[in-house]
């Protein structure tokens, strides 16, 4: 007998060999300039993003529109996997094509793929490495219309989409890096709206792209969401970031030692302490996600995990502006309520603030527009919320970190919370201000000012408010975990959805 395969027909084997082409194993070449530059090629990002086998892609045969032009896919490697175990549309910019650019073909491409999201209702991650439009298409005829930003941006607020910027993104690839609802980037990745070509044409001056927008730059501005080393980290935290948007909870992750919380926040209110450390006391041990830490820091937003359940955490930080909050602070915190709110994900307050911040200074930045931006957020969102004060709950920044108006599932102090609808030193300035003008001596006017301070700080205890039920409860912070858990506990399993529940408006 003859065991061997009947050899195949012409047209099969021409097919196979053109597939096999676009593989990295039959482009040495292509590899070798991704080597040099120290990266990944696309296919090996996905083979490493994907589970083992499940990649299915979509447009592989595709090629540039330029009749004298050829490129692997057309510089996009794309179609559908799963990431530990759950499906998603993966849309991957090929540098080793063209500088990763964007063309005629591939925007039909990344059009295709954005709308098959949009109609199965996939969360996107794409791979921005490339350098904006292809200049050689604008010799393409009839080119049409370039629909990709305008589909991608249905998307928000409808699945999950996930930027990954490991190399260089300018203009186009830009654009949709700014309509990911989280960005990761590595440490010497650059973007911008455009890239040394235009800017030397427009500004006469020349830059390199690392010149023109580098990692660090957009992640103090907040554009950059999380900051990583080098692709297998970018890969890990996409992976983990996709991971609080199941709909479900997993099974809970190692429980820290709640304790620790209860010598946390200082005897001296005037001292400073670093709120994550409170956020590492509550979530499962291994489960925070810090999103933006480089923008806005008077305010630290997380996503964690408490015994298994995904939570949004916005927490003042007392390190930087004794947890004021400012208005870069407020725009981070709006829009992590809104991109809770549109995926179904609790949200915890830990309050320590001494109000909105104040002076010439910030009205300049509009900060009578921003901190609405962060009451209007909560106030409409339908997930429940959780409130924690851990020391100082002042004024309307209190009000807008989860205070009783805004009817919260819960609202807990630790012993060491004050109250006051304003900073009580100001207050007593106010209240007693004709009985202080009337004492000459500078000295004595001092200390009755620290007496009258003391007496109505002796009134806005924790236990004093909780004594007018103006808290829930006044908690041993080491409970602080166990009483969040069964909290979540009773919280209903939000309805599937067949619609968008809220937009997710852009930084």
């Amino acid at each position: 007998m003859n065991d061997s395969a009947p050899p195949l027909r012409p047209d099969l084997r021409a097919l196979l060999e053109a597939h096999a082409a676009t593989l990295d194993a039959a482009r040495p070449k292509a590899v070798a300039q991704q080597r040099k530059r120290g990266r990944w090629t696309a296919r090996e990002a996905i083979a490493a993003l994907s589970d083992d086998g499940s990649f299915v892609e979509y447009g592989g045969l595709a090629r540039p529109a330029v009749p004298d032009m050829t490129g692997a896919a057309d510089g996009i490697v794309m179609g559908t996997a799963r990431v530990e175990g759950r499906p998603v549309d993966l849309l991957f910019y090929d540098y080793t094509v063209y500088a990763g650019t964007q063309s005629a073909i591939n925007h039909v491409k990344s059009s295709r793929m954005f709308e098959h999201a949009e109609k199965l209702r996939l969360p996107v991650i794409c791979w921005l490495d490339g350098g904006g439009a292809r200049p050689h298409d604008m010799k393409v005829e009839a080119r049409g219309s370039t629909p990709t930003f305008v589909v991608f941006a249905r998307l928000s607020g409808l699945v999950p989409t996930i930027g990954i910027l490991p190399g260089r993104a300018f203009a186009g690839h830009a654009n949709l890096a700014g309509m990911c609802d989280v960005l990761i980037a590595t440490r010497d990745s650059s973007m911008g709206m455009a890239g040394p070509p235009l800017v030397e044409a427009a500004l006469g001056v020349k830059l390199t792209p690392e010149e023109i927008g580098p990692a660090d730059v957009h992640f103090a501005s907040g554009v950059i969401d999380i900051l990583v080393d080098d692709e297998a980290q970018a890969i890990a935290a996409a992976k983990k970031y996709l991971a609080y948007f199941s709909g479900r909870p997993t099974a809970a992750g190692p429980a820290p030692d709640t304790r620790a919380l209860r010598d946390l926040v200082p005897e001296n209110p005037r001292r400073a302490y670093n709120v994550r450390k409170a956020i590492e006391g509550i979530a499962d041990i291994g489960s925070i996600m810090e999103l933006k830490a480089g923008y806005g820091r008077a305010v630290v937003t997380s996503l964690v995990r408490i015994g298994g359940h995904p939570v949004g955490v916005i927490a003042n930080q007392p390190m930087f502006l004794a947890g004021a909050i400012d208005s870069p602070a407020s725009i981070k915190t709006a829009h992590f309520i809104q991109l809770c709110d549109a995926f179904d994900i609790p949200v915890l307050l830990l309050c320590d603030t001494p109000g909105l911040m104040v002076g010439p200074d910030v009205e300049k930045t509009g900060l009578v527009r921003h901190s609405a931006r962060v009451l209007t957020a909560l106030a409409n969102a339908t997930i429940p919320v959780m409130t924690v004060v851990l020391r100082k709950a002042y004024g309307l920044g209190y009000y807008i970190m989860g205070s009783q108006p805004l009817n919260p599932s819960i609202l807990l102090a630790w012993p060491t919370a004050e109250y006051g609808g304003m900073g009580l030193e100001g207050a007593v300035n106010i209240i007693y201000r004709q009985e202080l003008d009337a004492i000459a001596d500078p000295e004595q006017r001092a200390e009755t000012h620290r007496q009258l301070t003391a007496q109505l700080k002796k009134s806005n205890t924790a236990t004093e408010v909780a004594a007018r039920f103006l808290y829930d409860d006044v908690i041993d912070p080491a409970d602080t975990r166990a009483i969040l858990l069964n909290t979540l506990a009773t919280f209903p399993t939000p309805p599937p959805r067949t619609t968008r529940k809220r937009l997710i408006e852009p930084l």
